[in-house]
């Protein structure tokens, strides 16, 4: 993965422009391409990296949703795997594979851009499947390690209020602007103007002391394991590390080690940044370098077998925010050319490849996206077809739904 770094520095150069409306090698996006799409997929792949690149829109997310739907039916792909944690990814696995509840409050504790009506769909149709299929299901797992939950905190206050009730107040002030992390991540906090000022690790640091400092406190008490956690999870949250690169080797872990155990092909949806099949740099920390991505590492680990699919779009109205049309040094730009609303490129073949190839931005909208810095939305990459089989792109994206 790193040595991809000193190429990622090169000067940018864009691939050739389209010399007409229509460039070429880009052909219409239709139901009939999607069969095609999977197709090449299947023909390849153990696992998929399908990747956004953004989770506010619903065109991306559905050509994610109608991908999987056919690489399930008619590929015998089975599993999902999503930038959640495990214990979401039981819960989501829980309710595809028995029904009990409904998809929204399966979804009840998952990231915030996993709880839109789009994904409680696809979380019906795959029990839906499942239940056509008992012997043969669909799972999803999360890729991200256990972490601290809500009722964590309610625990360590639980016991400080029982043990020592004059400290209560004190360590309330530290937990309880920290966990609402888990409604809203720190770092978009801050973004939105919303954070309360002091950094949340060092608020979990000064509650794990307090807790420690208590009478009687056993060296592996329960109480203090779940302090221990809090503190885990907000030193390693995008804020606490100042880096949104994630675990990429814990991600790609778990996806690998569920393919290999079970045997099956994996469909694995995240954003472009984690998807490609190489070392990315983001924009907005472009100060950071290129960072490892769990694509480039299933690149590695599979080889041809990870096939990665981009999935982005030229501007639009998401809801959040509105996105206007790219600058010209960005990928998206040279794609919106294409006078078709939506259209692909199959970076896999040699004449498609030598034509587009090379350095590119690809543009990204995040949860800190800001128009007034739309130059920095971007994740750079040294070769555009190493990271990416194909190309998808829509002209004009619209928002997800959200549920309540």
């Amino acid at each position: 993965m790193e040595n991809t770094s000193t190429a990622v520095q090169a000067p940018f150069r864009s691939p050739v422009a389209p010399s007409g409306p229509r460039h070429a090698d880009a052909r219409p996006l239709s139901d009939a391409a999607l069969d095609t799409i999977a197709q090449k997929i299947s023909e390849a792949a153990l696992v998929v990296g399908i990747g956004e690149s953004t989770r506010f829109s619903r065109e991306t997310f559905g050509v994610q949703d109608r991908l999987l739907h056919r690489l399930v039916h008619h590929h015998g792909f089975r599993a999902l795997a999503i930038q959640d944690t495990v214990a979401v990814g039981d819960a989501l696995d829980r309710y595809v594979r028995s029904g009990g509840g409904s998809a929204a409050s399966a979804l009840d504790g998952a990231w915030r851009p996993w709880r839109t009506v789009e994904m409680a769909t696809t979380l019906e149709w795959i029990r839906e499947f499942n239940r056509d299929h008992p012997n043969d299901p669909v799972r999803i797992l999360g890729v991200k390690p256990v972490q601290t939950r809500l009722e964590d905190y309610d625990a360590v206050l639980d016991h400080v209020r029982r043990s020592a009730p004059e400290l209560t107040e004190e360590l309330a002030s530290h937990l309880d602007p920290i966990r609402t992390a888990h409604h809203t991540d720190e770092h978009v906090q801050r973004h939105q103007g919303t954070h309360p000022g002091r950094p949340f690790a060092e608020h979990a640091r000064d509650a794990l002391a307090l807790v420690r400092s208590l009478p009687g406190l056993g060296h592996d008490d329960d109480v203090l394991a779940r302090m221990r956690g809090i503190v885990d999870y907000h030193e390693r949250s995008v804020a606490g590390r100042n880096d949104y690169a994630g675990d990429a080797a814990a991600w790609a872990g778990a996806i690998g080690d569920h393919q290999r155990r079970t045997g099956t092909r994996v469909v694995y949806w995240d954003g472009i940044a984690h998807t490609s099949a190489t070392a990315t740099t983001l924009g907005m920390a472009a100060e950071n370098g290129p960072r490892p991505s769990v694509g480039g590492m299933l690149r590695e680990a599979y080889g041809d077998a990870y096939v990665s699919v981009a999935i982005g779009f030229h501007h639009g109205d998401l809801g959040v925010t509105v996105v206007p049309e790219p600058g010209a040094d960005l990928i998206d730009a040279t794609l919106g050319q294409v006078d078709l609303p939506a259209h692909w490129l199959d970076l896999r073949q040699d004449d498609v490849r030598r034509r587009w190839d090379g350095p590119a931005k690809l543009r990204v909208i995040g949860g800190v996206y800001d128009p007034s810095r739309d130059a920095t939305a971007h994740t750079t990459v040294a070769s555009l077809a190493d990271a990416f089989d194909m190309l998808i792109h829509f002209r004009e994206a619209s928002a997800v739904r959200w549920l309540p």
